[in-house]
């Protein structure tokens, strides 16, 4: 039988306030661990690029699953998949956190506590993806196309705060009877505290999807000649915004997870000593972050492809200053100018990607988009071990992706007809859902 479209209404502010706090937590725990991360493997005795290995698994891992994830959430709900995605990020920090702590005390060899923490931080790759694509599909059920952009960049604003947040608080929670393993255990009680309060608050998606059943290709939904529905990854509305996702995806975490490493080294600190010094750059980071999405996003009404354009040229100018760094204090302002680039330039393909497919393909191209999110990190190994060779090496080469997605941003029809008038941004996004409808995107 035929689908018939469902209007989207207004997200009540109590329910965006819980979808944000998922979000939130969630980037809160991970930037908390990532800022801790150059301390705890020089404290334990853990290569560096290992230390960046820790991602790795769970990367893969999150990629994999987020998917699947987002289709069992078309079957079973938003809410109880968001359940799931907090009860795996607790149990991941607090397995995490026992390790960590088993490592200070040097209760087995450097490499045992690497192989247990890639195990104990892989559970949240496996159960943690949950969440990622119901809340983005929740938001968008809710939220009418004209309004899809400013939702985004709002929910993306949760990522923003949570790495303010999360290097801020991680030095406080390195408790004298815990050390570095007190922000691990910490961020794992606010999680199981964020789950009380989704299970308690948060009513369900009004917009509950159907059982799936076979039927003939539809026309928002490229089909193989058997009728059934092509992988997002390989959807041609889709396509280039995974790529450029991806790409940007990449440098981010590539120049978060190098930026330690270079401040103890260019502060000659001891890693313990150091942690302060990363907590404030890191700090400066998400600020900007937040800035762009709450701030420059809103004041000029900016839509998915001008993101897409200023974000990566905004982000090359800010690793081009941290690869040549003179001081400290250039090295913290390269990395906010980053950041600001990378917090436009999220959204951008975010919302980009959610305004190129149909309302009841919400949560596939969530899941797509969160898999592309969580691969990246496995590269991140690479640009630590290129860092330790030549130090300005990791930052250049982020420039030069970040320009090379700007002509690409320039030249790809998708990207570069991604809600084009901002004075029309309504049609324009209602003209890009009706495009993807007839697959001519």
């Amino acid at each position: 039988m035929p689908k018939t479209a469902s209007v989207p209404v207004s997200l009540p502010k109590s329910s965006f306030a819980i979808i944000f706090g998922v979000s939130l937590v969630t980037a809160m725990g991970n930037t908390g661990m990532i800022s801790v991360l150059p301390a705890i493997g020089r404290s334990i005795g853990i290569p560096d690029f290992l230390v960046a290995g820790v991602f790795s698994l769970s990367a893969l891992l999150w990629a994999g699953s987020s998917p699947y994830w987002a289709r069992t959430s078309d079957r079973y709900g938003r809410k109880p998949l968001m359940l799931v995605g907090l009860t795996g990020f607790a149990i991941s920090m607090a397995a995490c956190a026992l390790v960590v702590s088993a490592g200070l005390h040097k209760l087995a060899a450097p490499m045992v506590i690497f192989v247990l923490f890639l195990f104990a931080r892989a559970l949240f790759g496996l159960f943690g993806a949950a969440s990622n694509p119901a809340t983005q599909a929740y938001v968008a059920e809710h939220t009418p196309v004209a309004e899809r952009t400013t939702a985004m960049s709002s929910l993306a604003g949760a990522f923003g705060l949570g790495t303010v947040i999360g290097p801020f608080l991680a030095p406080l929670f390195i408790l004298p009877f815990i050390g570095l393993a007190g922000p691990m255990a910490m961020f794992s009680l606010i999680a199981i505290s964020m789950l009380v309060v989704v299970w308690k608050l948060l009513p369900e998606s009004q917009h509950m999807p159907v059982q799936p059943v076979k039927m003939a290709p539809t026309m928002d939904a490229k089909a193989d000649a058997e009728g059934r529905e092509t992988p997002m990854w390989r959807d041609p509305r889709l396509k280039p915004f995974l790529i450029y996702g991806f790409i940007v995806a990449v440098c981010q975490t590539a120049q978060g997870q190098t930026l330690g490493f270079l401040i103890i080294d260019k502060l000659g600190k001891s890693p313990t000593e150091a942690q302060g010094f990363i907590a404030i750059a890191m700090m400066f980071g998400a600020m900007a972050g937040l800035l762009s999405q709450w701030g420059i996003i809103r004041m000029f009404e900016m839509t998915p492809r001008q993101l897409l354009r200023w974000g990566v040229a905004v982000a090359a100018l800010g690793n081009l200053i941290v690869a040549f760094q003179p001081s400290y204090a250039a090295v913290v302002a390269g990395y906010a100018i980053s950041s600001l680039g990378f917090g436009l330039a999220r959204p951008g393909f975010t919302a980009g990607s959610s305004l190129a497919v149909g309302m009841h393909e919400q949560a596939r191209a969530a899941g797509a988009i969160a898999a592309v999110n969580g691969v990246n990190v496995v590269l991140a190994p690479l640009f630590v071990l290129l860092y330790e060779r030549i130090h300005a090496a990791p930052f250049v080469l982020n420039m030069v992706m970040m320009l090379a997605m700007l002509v690409y941003a320039f030249q790809n029809k998708q990207l570069a007809n991604a809600d084009p008038k901002p004075a029309t941004q309504a049609d324009s996004a209602m003209a890009t859902l009706e495009k993807s409808d007839e697959g001519s995107l």
